[in-house]
């Protein structure tokens, strides 16, 4: 009170408690951390993940604009794993106990040496260890996914990665929802008219390299009878060898296509007014490839 009257400011444990801000259950506490890369500047799209001494989940997540993460969890021993793009991933282990911080200070990651790039030359897609998938919205609900099961490709690679080429090759009518009559009505003239447009074709043109182990794969896709400019998000995963000590290599890629830029459209719902499929289809390619021949 004394301090009140004369206008000093009163000291309250609280306040300089690094849980003062948090309320955290009974048996929890708090890890905390921040992500630096070699020259301590924040890497605020890095990601982390807590696991317990099981190896089970318990909360991940990404980093706020500082680079740094406060979680609450049960009291117990942890591992943390954190990663980000273009670095190696940095794992450590805490105990946090109860109504305490758990704070592993500054962790600096380091940069990873990109992957190897596969060898100039021909290649194929390796149908068995590969998949052309989608994901669209029903009724602007719920989300269908759906695949392609009959494909080919060949790439030819250059002797600069950015000099190489790749041809796509998809059967239209291998769509495949796991629902038969949707499948039906999928390769019917309402939406691929696969007898008439028996096959969807990637060329692509361009590959730019976005740093790190990201390229972007431009080409022109030819789909019911339109051709548009896709560009693939791509995370190139390295070199490997397969059962039989052959060479392989392996990426993901994504992008979304706008239904209406390929007329791809169910006419008679549509002058309906109802919108069964969703204006954007996403493509999710996971792709394994092996030396031609």
């Amino acid at each position: 009170m004394i301090g009140r009257w004369l206008g000093r400011p009163v000291n309250r444990a609280q306040r300089t408690s690094p849980l003062a801000g948090l309320r955290t259950p009974p048996s929890a506490g708090v890890l905390s951390c921040r992500v630096l890369d070699p020259v301590n500047e924040p890497v605020v799209h890095a990601e982390f993940a807590v696991s317990d001494s099981m190896g089970r989940k318990v909360v991940s997540g990404g980093m706020d604009p500082f680079g740094s993460f406060v979680t609450t969890v049960p009291a117990g021993e942890y591992r943390l794993a954190v990663s980000a793009e273009g670095y190696t991933p940095y794992r450590a282990t805490a105990t946090v106990g109860e109504n305490t911080l758990a704070s592993l200070g500054d962790v600096t990651l380091q940069v990873a040496r990109p992957p190897e790039l596969p060898a100039p030359g021909d290649w194929e897609i390796e149908p068995a260890h590969s998949s052309i998938a989608f994901t669209a919205r029903h009724i602007g609900l719920a989300r269908i996914h759906g695949r392609f099961n009959s494909f080919a490709g060949a790439i030819r690679i250059g002797d600069r990665v950015e000099q190489s080429a790749m041809h796509v090759l998809i059967d239209a009518a291998s769509i495949d929802t796991n629902v038969r009559m949707r499948d039906d009505h999928l390769r019917s003239a309402d939406f691929l008219d696969v007898r008439q447009y028996p096959t969807l074709e990637f060329y692509s043109d361009r590959f730019v390299h976005k740093g790190g182990n990201r390229w972007a794969v431009t080409g022109a896709l030819s789909l019911h009878g339109v051709t548009r400019t896709v560009t693939l998000d791509t995370e190139y995963l390295g070199l490997g060898n397969g059962m039989e000590g052959e060479t392989r290599a392996a990426c993901r890629a994504t992008t979304e296509l706008r239904r209406d830029d390929f007329t791809v459209s169910w006419q008679t719902m549509l002058a309906r007014g109802i919108a069964v499929v969703g204006p954007s289809i996403r493509i999710d390619l996971d792709v394994q490839i092996v030396p031609k021949g």
